[in-house]
């Protein structure tokens, strides 16, 4: 246990104290965390809008800019995963799990339960609620991520710095960042991991129980919940024992087979011509309104505000909250790619992927409301995608199959936030122990499972955004060190006089 760093033991106490708190007095938790959730998203959501625009045209920038031929490593190092695993890992890491959650559900509710603006269960709300989707699921959130993971990459696999979030503030601070100020940063990427993860774990152990029920008839309650995050603990700490080059690759590349085939068997069986000419029309809808869409606050209409705090801030947030988790996984497997081909990979394979899944998915479930298919609008979160698939031929064959790509994402998510949980309380260690590992399985589903029996989810849910905005100012000076040291990689133009010319 000598290599386990003091960030270990005070996140440990950290997480004793807010899952006792949420157990002790889970109402009082939850109602403390929702004021204070509203309080930032009220407050802060221009800020947020600012923040991942800013995100996105640095990003942006930074493709054609000289600084895109640096490698990410030594000039002879190579990328250690083909490129089809590595899209495979970046896309089962980030949201695959929440694209089969969300897939159907979230743009059926922008349909026909809550627009943005337009009226419910009209053409116009059914073009917005997928253009919403993309932008949710788009180019600002794989922006984000590839920035911080460019700035974890860069010092780790370039400058040979730990793999910590505290190392890459080191041309700012110094030293200073080895000391309590580092452990403090660190300390705030385990936690919102950490309580992220068991989140994600609490909700995909529902949204299993419900398609579990739906397909089997298995009870929904505490019970079922509880026996499926045990057998996941086990498979996830399994994978996460092998390593990166086993069992989180071949996880990552199945994730990846099961999606396209599930994604094939909606095409197919789905309003195939429709989903297309709405993917087209609104891909393009999605480039024509972005720079409002970056830039919307709706300061003078409550309701469409209301709308903004529940959804785009909401999603700005939560997607920060995980950036510690997710933009260290991508830069852990990102080593050897050029800056130009990491932020390119990293920003369009997943938009086009999400796109193409909200296109599938969402147009389905709207188009089975409209016809009349089903009240899917009425359905819960997690049952919407099953009762989708109800509407369609072979409908127990793909939710069984659904099902499966759920568990498998639910697995993947589970040990690559194992793998980074272990590379963070152990001062960045490429290869952390494995006891630390299942250290840290065991506590992310003991968390997830304590927090189930007192309904203390979304208390849970409102920690991590809460957490997000101090994050969010450790991901600009991450911004600043970052360009503080490329600026020592770019060739200085060399000065010619008039003499010389001559």
């Amino acid at each position: 246990m000598r290599k386990i760093s003091n960030v270990f033991y005070i996140t440990i106490g950290l997480i004793i104290l807010a899952v006792g708190y949420g157990v002790i007095a889970a109402d009082s938790f939850e109602a403390v965390t929702t004021s204070i959730k509203s309080f930032v998203s009220s407050s802060f959501g221009w800020y947020y809008m600012l923040l991942l625009s800013f995100l996105l045209l640095l990003s942006i920038f930074v493709i054609f800019s000289p600084v895109g031929k640096i490698r990410l490593g030594k000039d002879a190092d190579r990328p250690s995963f083909s490129t089809i695993t590595w899209i495979a890992m970046l896309f089962s890491a980030g949201m695959g799990i929440g694209l089969v959650f969300y897939g159907a559900a979230e743009p059926l509710s922008h349909y026909a339960i809550n627009p943005a603006t337009a009226e419910p269960n009209t053409d116009a709300a059914f073009k917005e609620a997928m253009r919403y989707s993309f932008f949710h699921w788009g180019f600002h959130v794989w922006a984000m991520y590839g920035i911080v993971a460019l700035s974890l990459a860069y010092f780790q696999f370039r400058k040979g710095e730990p793999g910590l979030i505290s190392a890459t503030l080191k041309p700012i601070f110094g030293k200073k960042m080895e000391g309590p100020w580092g452990v403090l940063i660190d300390v705030l990427a385990v936690f919102a991991t950490a309580f992220g993860v068991a989140t994600s774990l609490g909700f995909g152990a529902v949204q299993i129980n419900a398609g579990l029920n739906y397909l089997f008839g298995f009870t929904i309650g505490f019970t079922s919940q509880l026996i499926i995050i045990g057998i996941v603990t086990v498979l996830f700490i399994m994978s996460a024992w092998s390593g990166l080059s086993k069992g989180i690759k071949y996880l990552s590349n199945t994730n990846l087979i099961l999606a396209l085939a599930l994604l094939g068997f909606v095409l197919i069986l789905g309003p195939t011509l429709l989903i297309f000419d709405i993917f087209t029309d609104s891909l393009g809808g999605y480039f024509a309104n972005i720079v409002s869409m970056s830039f919307r606050t709706a300061p003078l209409n409550a309701s469409h505000r209301d709308w903004m705090d529940t959804w785009t801030i909401f999603y700005w947030a939560w997607w920060i909250s995980w950036a510690p988790f997710v933009s260290m996984f991508i830069a852990r497997v990102s080593k050897g790619r050029t800056i130009r081909e990491f932020m390119v990979v990293v920003m369009l394979a997943p938009t086009l992927l999400s796109a193409i899944w909200f296109s599938a998915f969402g147009t389905t479930a709207i188009n089975a409301q409209k016809e009349g298919l089903a009240d899917l609008a009425s359905a819960s979160t997690e049952l919407t995608i099953f009762e989708m698939f109800n509407t369609m031929p072979l409908s127990f064959v793909i939710s069984v199959f659904a099902v499966f790509l759920i568990a498998s994402f639910f697995i993947t998510s589970a040990d690559s936030a194992t793998f980074v949980l272990g590379m963070q309380s152990t001062y960045g260690s490429l290869t952390p122990p494995n006891s630390v590992k299942i250290i840290w399985g065991v506590i992310q589903s003991a968390i997830a499972i304590i927090l189930l029996s007192v309904n203390g989810l979304t208390a849970l849910q409102n920690t991590i955004i809460i957490a997000a905005l101090p994050f969010s100012f450790i991901i600009l000076l991450m911004i600043i060190s970052l360009i503080k040291a490329l600026k020592g990689e770019v060739p200085k133009k060399k000065k010619v006089n008039v003499s010389e010319r001559k």
